[in-house]
């Protein structure tokens, strides 16, 4: 651990992994620390989209949807394994929102910011389109328009691996468990989960701490003269997702409307399932302890049952999980108006420090490039912004396929050519692996010309050379690490497969003493 560091960022999150991605391709000396597993609370926990947010138009969201929209292709372009286009359909319900309201909002949807690769809206005959089928009967118009679907989980991972990358380092299951600030920098005690504690000194801190920012500021942060840190409050909202067997045959997802106004979607998700969400639950207490309940499982399993033909019940819910949002306080009533940006507020009044208020998964990257040119005023060092248009890892797939054309058929390219270098290699599992690693597919596969060279099969499909690869490189160390944020191959398992593969884990971790992500020899934090 370096004791020395110009910016120490709090909270492996999406914002936190991408401000500290940001900060060290900027080439400041950056530790991240993370408390738990990368994304273990509310970024492994979203609806997994990367949209504009259309139903914030109808609170005036403007500047906000026009941000996101403006950063869709974007983080599509960045990472196509990850990431790519999702068309969604609206039934039209005349009791809900009438028809005209919905074209206007749609047609603004699709002009706020400029499209390359997704395409326009558009009204559709349900009756004759594949969406329909599924519907009941009384649903015979919709509206198609275009969003994005990303996996939540590895896009922080992936951003913490860039960070790394470029030389920060990035500690997980470590706690800042107290932040001294003195005139000329940070003084913070990090404690691992072996109970030792360590000190670093930072010249700026980062509170991208997520529903735990406020507590942050008020209880570990500790002013150089008794000055207040907290000067905001954050709404705690809990949005909770319940997954089913598959609903539909299709590609497309679904976006519903409820008569609370509220929106649900129901998408696509893992092939065999089908992913239903959100609510807006206000929550107190401990963010940690977040889950569904019963009355969240009933109302959405009802409300997908208003449009669906065949009800969803609560006994078919094979998996759900509670993510809690940290929205800015603004005094609405309503969870659901309760505004989704997010505000990067500053001090330097001694050491600088920049604390992270709200957000969306959408904007992570904006976000975290105006966070990094906040953080380079702070300090006096201006170093210009690099993340627009760069690549995350295993996105740059010219390697593979040549010239980038659309991400998602160059997707399906990349699947082709991996196949056709590998071909002794089930399809399936080069499907799934170039969804998961994208143009660095190899560092897994190594040479393997069949799935016997990948050393022994765990769990079906999964074998001892990811999860090496995945202890070594992405911070992987319990089998929930590798089956329900890594991958999403928990859903898929038996009981019996998934305590196969923490047994794996846990005994790879007692075997193995050394560090696990030793810094490169040109870090800028050695």
């Amino acid at each position: 651990m370096p004791p020395h560091c110009d910016v120490l960022v709090v909270g492996g999150g999406i914002n936190g992994a991408g401000i500290a991605r940001d900060l060290a391709g900027r080439g400041w000396r950056v530790v991240l620390v993370e408390q738990d597993d990368l994304a273990s609370h509310t970024s492994s926990s979203s609806t997994k989209l990367i949209h504009g947010g259309l139903r914030y138009l109808e609170y005036y969201e403007f500047s906000l949807v026009r941000k996101a929209l403006q950063e869709r292709e974007v983080l599509l372009k960045s990472a196509p394994h990850i990431m790519w286009p999702l068309r969604f359909v609206m039934p039209h319900d005349p009791s809900m929102r009438p028809a005209w309201l919905i074209r206007m909002g749609i047609f603004l949807y699709d002009h706020l910011a400029r499209r390359e690769v997704l395409p326009g809206s558009r009204g559709v005959d349900l009756r004759h389109h594949p969406a329909g089928a599924p519907l009941q009967p009384r649903f015979t118009r919709g509206f198609v328009y275009s969003d994005g679907w990303v996996d939540d989980a590895r896009l922080v991972v992936l951003n913490a691996l860039d960070a790394h990358e470029h030389g920060a380092t990035v500690l997980t299951r470590t706690r800042c468990t107290a932040a001294q600030r003195h005139p000329g920098g940070w003084t913070a005690t990090l404690q691992g989960e072996d109970g030792q504690a360590h000190s670093v000194q930072a010249r700026a801190l980062v509170n991208a701490a997520g529903p735990w920012a406020e507590a942050f500021l008020r209880g570990t942060a500790r002013p150089a003269h008794g000055e207040a840190l907290a000067t905001r409050s954050l709404r705690l909202v809990k949005g909770s997702h319940i997954v089913v067997p598959r609903c539909f045959e299709h590609d497309h997802a679904y976006i519903f409307q409820n008569p609370d106004k509220r929106i649900i979607f129901a998408i696509p998700y893992e092939r065999d399932f089908t992913l239903i969400g959100t609510t807006d639950v206000e929550l107190q207490g401990d963010p940690r302890g977040a889950a569904i309940s019963e009355t969240e499982t009933a109302y959405l399993c009802e409300q997908a049952s208003r449009y669906f033909r065949r009800p969803v019940r609560p006994a078919d819910v094979v998996w759900s999980y509670a993510g809690v949002r940290p929205l800015l306080e603004d005094a609405s009533g309503d969870p659901s108006a309760v505004t989704r940006d997010y505000l990067l507020e500053s001090s330097a009044e001694g050491a600088p420090v920049l604390s992270v208020w709200g957000g969306k998964i959408t904007t992570f990257r904006k976000l975290a490039e105006d966070a990094a040119t906040e953080v380079g005023r702070l300090l006096g060092e201006t170093r210009a912004p690099w993340t627009h248009g760069a690549f995350l890892p295993g996105g740059d797939l010219a390697a593979w396929i040549g010239r980038a054309q659309r991400p998602d058929t160059d997707f399906e390219r990349l699947v082709h050519a991996v196949g056709a270098r590998h071909p002794g290699l089930p399809t399936p599992l080069v499907r799934r692996l170039a969804r998961a690693y994208g143009s660095r597919i190899d560092q897994v596969l190594a040479g393997a010309e069949t799935a016997a060279d990948l050393g022994e099969e765990i769990a079906p499909g999964l074998h001892e050379a990811e999860l090496k690869h995945l202890r070594q490189h992405e911070w992987a160390r319990t089998g929930d690490d590798v089956l329900w944020r890594r991958s999403k191959l928990g859903l898929h398992y038996t009981a019996a497969e998934r305590a196969r593969v923490d047994a794996w884990m846990t005994a790879a971790d007692e075997s193995d003493a050394r560090p696990l992500f030793p810094m490169t020899k040109d870090s800028p934090c050695s």
